[in-house]
């Protein structure tokens, strides 16, 4: 049996990678892949994206990736723009969209939001059609096979659900969690790249962080927007939402 970790929405959030990546060793996990958000909101995107082009074996595209690597106007995005530096913006504009594989006999795709799009924002309670969406693939997946097994990031709200007989996961955020105030991240087990039919564990994780040296090290950083994203932090509740 085989384990992969699951890590999405790091955000710039340097301890919390740091807790997350200590715990991942401990537990003795050969392959780490990563679902994208790896930049922006907090101070430290430069060594963030450093430490998973290290340690990670499969990265793809989230939607600040995208964002990101773009020309803009908006000063906070040209705040963590200056920081990540060009050859960083390079490696992040050429992340893929997906990752996919097979293990225990089952079909799984990974995305940062939907098969679609990098945007489209599927929560646990939305519509069991929306939902059920997921498992379908698009121009933009590898193969254009419906999936036997989803995991996905995006809405830093861990959760898993089986719909229809197949298992859909959010890993939640390891650097900026809406659910509560740990790092998040899933543990994949069975048999990677087996036909066969065959025991297959989702496991989920949550991992305390020192969340006052992460705010430490964005105030020091002098980062734009930095009270919501104190608030993230303390609360795990959207900066969107009214009080």
């Amino acid at each position: 049996m085989q384990k992969i970790a699951i890590l999405s929405d790091i955000h710039g959030n340097l301890p919390a990678l740091e807790a997350v990546l200590e715990d991942i060793q401990q537990r003795e996990v050969a392959k780490i892949f990563c679902l994208g958000d790896l930049v922006g909101k907090g101070p430290s995107s430069d060594i963030c994206v450093d430490l998973v082009n290290k340690h990670c074996e499969q990265v793809i595209m989230g939607n600040w990736e995208d964002f990101m690597t773009k020309e803009s106007d908006i000063e906070a995005i040209q705040w963590h723009q200056a920081v990540l530096g060009e050859q960083r913006m390079r490696y992040l504009g050429a992340l893929p969209f997906s990752i996919e594989f097979v293990m225990s006999g089952k079909f799984i795709r990974l995305f940062h939001a939907s098969p679609r799009s990098l945007y489209e924002r599927i929560q646990p309670w939305d519509a069991l059609d929306k939902r059920l969406s997921l498992f379908d693939y698009s121009e933009l997946c590898e193969r254009q096979k419906r999936a036997d097994v989803v995991g996905y990031g995006d809405i830093h709200n861990a959760y898993l659900q089986h719909i229809s007989g197949k298992p859909l996961f959010n890993a939640g955020s390891v650097g900026n969690p809406l659910d509560i105030t740990q790092a998040s991240y899933v543990i994949l087990e069975g048999l990677l790249a087996d036909e066969s039919a065959a025991p297959l564990n989702i496991q989920f994780v949550r991992v305390p962080y020192d969340i006052e040296l992460s705010i430490k090290q964005a105030a020091q950083s002098g980062m734009p927007l930095l009270e919501p994203y104190i608030k993230e932090l303390r609360t795990a509740r959207y900066r969107g939402l009214q009080d």
